[in-house]
């Protein structure tokens, strides 16, 4: 996973396998909750990215 969009790939992902009954809804809630994490660090390694790129251009 290295972006929002395939965040939301692997959620679909998520919901596809408890509608197919190989995760329980317990399961798939812990599996998305580490997705949020993960795609919240992608986030912030993005923005931190770009603001260090909007220092650098100011400089």
């Amino acid at each position: 996973m290295t972006s929002a969009k395939d965040a939301a790939a692997a959620a679909g992902a998520v919901l596809q396998a408890v509608s197919s009954g190989d995760l329980t809804p317990t399961e798939a809630a812990q599996v998305m909750g580490l997705l949020d994490c993960y795609r919240r660090t992608l986030e912030l390694t993005e923005l931190e990215a770009r603001v260090a790129a909007l220092e650098d251009r100011d400089t």
